[in-house]
């Protein structure tokens, strides 16, 4: 069973939207454990797919229940209805009969895990988590704004206990959450006196500032001159060697290198790190005042 694409009658955005699913998810029949587990067995052992399908249809209404508990991010209920279904096949496909779980408390972990993905990637443009600590504090800090607005320093300071990080991280986690999202460029049809700047409106373009561009051209000549102090200080076959491994367009190998000055492919990797140790000296030296 793919994820890639969710059937026909799983899809919240197939005729009919939402209703359509919820009467779906609702008429479904609920499974008995050993109907459950013989279902799974027929998947797990002999890829039916149609035991698949039967099981899937069983836990929408689960989907529904837990996707509700996510609407005050402010995203249609159909995106995380259709994104808690595809957590929901993923469960399926890797549920095990035999731990002697049911299925709905082995999926409800998966089905939430592809909903906080989903937040996550659209709840900003500009992403506000991006590391896991940050993520659960994300989602910690989204229910508690939702039950009481403005956070003071006790409730900072209790929510930093309970999720082990420092209160800094709280009250930074919380202004990206205060700021709304700004448009890279103004409104077509916005007048005189609705204009804001926006961000396309002041920030410069430092692509082809004449200061950055002569101060990459001479951090490119300073580091030609580098390399080339380097490569003089190494014997001709060292030289050789680095040049054709690492300057040239075609690399050789260690092997065929070696097949060339008939000695041994360890000898050439030997003779080409003392050659890079070699350069790595040259370079770190001062230059001369």
């Amino acid at each position: 069973m793919t994820t890639q694409a969710l059937p026909v009658a799983l899809n919240v955005q197939a005729e009919g939207g939402l209703a359509a699913y919820m009467r779906l998810a609702n008429a479904a029949p609920i499974l008995s454990a050993d109907e459950e587990r013989a279902l799974a067995v027929d998947y797990r052992e002999r890829g039916d797919l149609e035991a698949a399908r039967q099981l899937v249809l069983s836990q929408l209404r689960y989907v529904v229940r837990v996707a509700r508990a996510f609407a005050g991010y402010g995203l249609p209920q159909a995106d995380l209805i259709q994104e808690g279904n595809i957590g929901l096949m993923k469960a399926v496909k890797h549920f095990d009969p035999a731990h002697g779980v049911r299925l709905v408390s082995f999926a409800v972990h998966w089905i939430r895990a592809e909903i906080y993905d989903y937040i996550l990637r659209n709840w900003r443009i500009v992403k506000v988590a991006t590391t896991k600590a940050q993520r659960k504090l994300f989602f910690n800090l989204r229910q508690s704004r939702a039950r009481i607005g403005w956070m003071n320093q006790t409730e900072i300071d209790s929510l930093a206990a309970e999720l082990d990080v420092p209160t800094a991280t709280v009250k930074e986690m919380e202004s990206r959450m205060s700021y709304p999202d700004v448009s890279f460029d103004a409104h077509e049809d916005a007048d005189d006196e609705e204009y804001r700047a926006t961000p396309a409106g002041y920030l410069q373009d430092m692509r082809y500032n004449p200061e950055i561009l002569l101060s990459r051209a001479d951090d490119e000549v300073s580091q030609h001159n580098q390399l080339q102090t380097a490569l003089v200080a190494l014997d001709d076959r060292s030289r050789d060697i680095i040049k054709r491994r690492w300057l040239g367009n075609t690399k050789p190998t260690l092997h065929e290198l070696a097949a060339e000055y008939g000695v041994s492919a360890e000898r050439i990797r030997q003779i080409e790190k003392k050659a890079l140790d070699t350069m790595k000296g040259v370079i770190a030296l001062p230059e001369p005042a």
